[in-house]
């Protein structure tokens, strides 16, 4: 009778809890105030009161731990350099929503190899995490599997619901149970930015959603709604970073009843997946910032230590040392470059 519900099913394999987890890799009293404070100020930002602006900036997907620890060194020391006018976050992503049967992420995938051993891309994550806030470095994540937050949440400090998730339900409710700032990404289409408006009024309300709890144990977990949840401009068939599509996104926000608190992600659509042109976005929107804008929150950058990107091999021996696996990344010169622009132009403004 069994295979009237596991017929392609080939095994079942208990994952540790959460709780065993957080044992076994915790993290330090001075890493959760850390994490609690990057949250505050994430927050102050968004409220307008902390006058900073906000760098997500990292590799589209963590797939190395070695180069993602250099590159994690080497923007933890500029954004302590930079941190009078940037808050700057190092993008962590560690699962990918492809559709197409491609590599999923390093939890997923930790080896790079289809063997899925996904408990050990957990405890790989939630180390690069506890390291990433024992230097003092916030990270930021994308939440796919309403699974994971258990397992890595408490080490978050903003987390992005992506563009083909913003349009499910279940995202939605999600982010209204996490603990941290969460930015909804417009979707593909003439509706992608309500979709994305939709996406923050459910995450601002108490909902319910079939989760775990820290130990392991299916539960219906019930949330207080995310006072934090805001947009984020990805592009949408075409860059959607200019002062038009600003303005559309102001007036479609107030329609709403949303404050105006606007991310930009240079990357993706808004680059028209060419690296090179993320600097163009990036200069357009600082100087709406100069004009007067006050609802640019903050911006996104795919950067890696090398340029561009590489495909995925399983012999790890001859990947490229710091070129990413997934979407094509600005090097980091030219990363360094970009955020000293901005933060000296938006320093001038004060």
């Amino acid at each position: 009778m069994s295979a009237l519900f596991d017929e392609n099913i080939s095994s079942f394999e208990c994952l540790p809890s959460p709780n065993e987890i957080k044992k076994e890799i915790p993290i330090a009293p001075k890493q959760q105030a850390f994490i609690q404070n990057s949250r505050a100020t994430i927050k102050g930002i968004l409220d307008g009161r902390d006058m900073r602006l906000l760098a997500v900036v990292g590799p589209c997907a963590i797939h190395d731990i070695e180069s993602a620890t250099e590159y994690a060194i080497r923007l933890n020391e500029l954004a302590k350099e930079l941190e009078d006018n940037l808050v700057i976050i190092m993008r962590v992503y560690f699962e990918k929503p492809r559709g197409n049967g491609w590599w999923k992420g390093l939890i997923n995938d930790p080896f790079l190899d289809d063997s899925f051993r996904i408990e050990q891309g957990i405890r790989v994550a939630r180390k690069f995490l506890a390291h990433l806030a024992k230097m003092g470095l916030p990270a930021a994540t994308e939440a796919l599997d309403p699974v994971i937050p258990q397992y890595l949440g408490d080490l978050i400090s903003w987390t992005f619901i992506g563009q083909r998730a913003s349009e499910s339900n279940a995202h939605r409710t999600l982010a209204s149970g996490l603990s941290t700032p969460v930015g909804f990404k417009n979707s593909q289409g003439p509706n992608g930015l309500d979709n994305a408006i939709k996406g923050i009024k459910t995450a601002l309300r108490p909902n319910a959603f079939l989760g775990i709890n820290d130990s392991g144990v299916l539960s219906i977990c019930r949330t207080r709604g995310n006072d934090y949840s805001h947009i984020v401009l990805r592009g949408d068939g075409g860059p959607n970073y200019g002062s038009l599509s600003i303005s559309k996104t102001e007036e479609a926000l107030t329609k709403a009843g949303l404050p105006s608190r606007i991310m930009v992600d240079c990357s993706h659509g808004n680059s028209e997946e060419n690296p090179a042109k993320q600097a163009y976005v990036l200069g357009d929107i600082m100087t709406q910032i100069e004009n007067g804008n006050y609802s640019i929150v903050g911006f996104m950058l795919e950067s890696y230590l090398g340029w561009g990107s590489q495909e995925l091999k399983h012999d790890k021996d001859k990947l490229q040392f710091g070129v990413s696996v997934t979407d094509p990344c600005i090097d980091w010169e030219t990363t360094e470059q970009l955020l000293r622009d901005a933060a000296a132009r938006f320093g001038a403004l004060k």
